[in-house]
Formats: structure tokens, C-alpha cells, sequence
């Protein structure tokens, strides 16, 4: 699959797209599942009605930001391979810094894609693990996460959460999952983002980490951002 670069910045990507979507629907509500609940802010979409769900993982972290956030009408923690997620029911997927820090992504993210309309968007934001970042924080001990977390970020981030990183928390493995499936990817972005990048030991490890390995893992980034679409077509694969 060929990949999409997007000119437009993150900030506005989102939405740009997201009103795309709309202007091709009769003008009725957007319904929204927000997938990774610990980070990303609302959508900004002002004439656009939108009616907000949320599912991520049981962590007492995660629960009390959802506890705070006021834009979801209702939300579910658990297992997400069993939270309940009714099929065909969003027109648009917020999934949030969530497959580096799950176990079994390729099957929760099919789960979710159950749960999109034909046509419908994911805007997807992980971090990768094939970036110098990406690689520290999967390989630094959890003892450690814990003990220097707080130093390394904005007060009332959510955190430490957990560091998987499976295959699919990269491009190679979102592409090859994406062809997989039939989804197109309209947009790709290589962002560096999160309060951790602006410390200066931070920074210095991912550099250290870039340099040790030759370049295999860059430090010019931490962030995927991508902008993927479900197909209409009954000939792609049922999702």
C-alpha cells in the first residue's frame, strides 16, 4: 500500500477530515467513539453535532480522568476485547495513544472496526515502537517509569501506563494491517509530541538510544498520526 502524506498539521487534520466526512452525510449527528480516553482532547467541531462514547482499559488512572471529562454522554472500562461495542453504530473512531499500551491489538482493533459504519474514519495517534522514543519506553523497567514519571511530565498527566508495544504500534504493522482489511489510509503524519520530549535527560536518552542504534530507531519522532478510512464497497472485506 502506497503511503499518504498529509500537508495539513496535525491540529487541523482531524478536523478537516472529520467535516469531510460530514459535508457527505444529510446533515444528521455524528455518532463518536473515543478509544484511549487518557489523552486527546475533544473534537473541535462547532456546527457539527457530535454524541461522544468512550471505552478504554480498567485503570484506576484512566477512570479518574473519564470521571472529569464532561464531553462523553457515557463510557466503558474493561477488557476491550469485550467491552460492549455495538456493530455498525459510530461514523467516527478517536483511538488514542491506546495499541502501544495494550496486549492483543490486532484483535481489539478489529473489534473496534466492527463498531465504525461503512465509510467511516479512524483518526488514529499511537506512539512507535520502532522510534528511539518508542524503544526506551518498552524497554525501561516499570520500577523506573514510576519513580521518574512525575519528573517527566505535566501535573495531572495520566500515568505511567503500560508500555506493550506489539507489532501493530508502527507503520509497517498498521499498513500490512490496513491491506489486510481493505482500509485506506488517507493520511500519514510523523509528529514528535508529549511533555517528556522537552526534558533534557529525555531528550538526551533518545538520542543516546538513535545513535547506539545506528539509526534503526530515529529520534526525529515518537508520534504516528493517521487518518484511516472504512470502505463502502461490499467487495472489501465484511468489517
Amino acid at each position: 500500500m502506497s503511503e499518504v502524506r498529509s500537508v495539513a498539521q496535525r491540529g487541523d487534520l482531524f478536523g478537516q477530515r472529520v467535516r469531510e466526512h460530514w459535508s457527505g452525510l444529510p446533515g444528521r449527528r455524528l455518532d463518536v467513539l473515543v478509544a484511549g480516553c487518557a489523552h486527546d482532547e475533544p473534537l473541535a467541531l462547532e456546527e457539527i453535532e457530535t454524541r461522544a462514547t468512550g471505552a478504554d482499559e480498567e485503570i484506576p488512572a484512566i477512570r479518574a480522568v473519564l470521571e472529569e471529562r464532561a464531553d462523553l454522554v457515557s463510557w466503558s472500562l474493561g477488557d476491550l476485547r469485550c467491552v460492549p461495542l455495538p456493530p455498525r453504530s459510530y461514523d467516527v473512531i478517536q483511538l488514542s495513544f491506546l495499541l502501544e499500551r495494550i496486549k492483543h491489538a490486532e484483535l481489539v482493533f478489529d473489534r473496534l472496526l466492527q463498531s465504525l459504519r461503512p465509510g467511516g474514519l479512524v483518526l488514529l495517534r499511537m506512539r512507535d515502537r520502532k522510534s528511539a522514543y518508542g524503544l526506551l519506553d518498552r524497554i525501561t523497567p516499570s520500577l523506573l517509569r514510576r519513580m521518574f514519571w512525575r519528573m517527566l511530565v505535566a501535573p495531572g498527566t495520566p500515568g505511567p501506563l503500560p508500555s506493550v508495544y506489539e507489532p501493530l504500534a508502527s507503520s509497517d504493522g498498521i499498513y500490512a494491517f490496513c491491506l489486510s482489511r481493505g482500509l485506506m489510509i488517507t493520511d500519514d503524519q510523523r509528529n514528535t509530541s508529549g511533555p517528556a520530549r522537552r526534558r533534557r535527560l529525555t531528550v538526551a536518552a533518545v538520542a543516546l538510544a538513535s545513535k547506539l542504534s545506528n539509526g534503526r530507531y530515529p529520534a526525529t519522532h515518537d508520534e504516528i498520526t493517521m487518518v484511516i478510512r472504512k470502505p463502502q464497497h461490499h467487495f472489501a472485506r465484511v468489517l
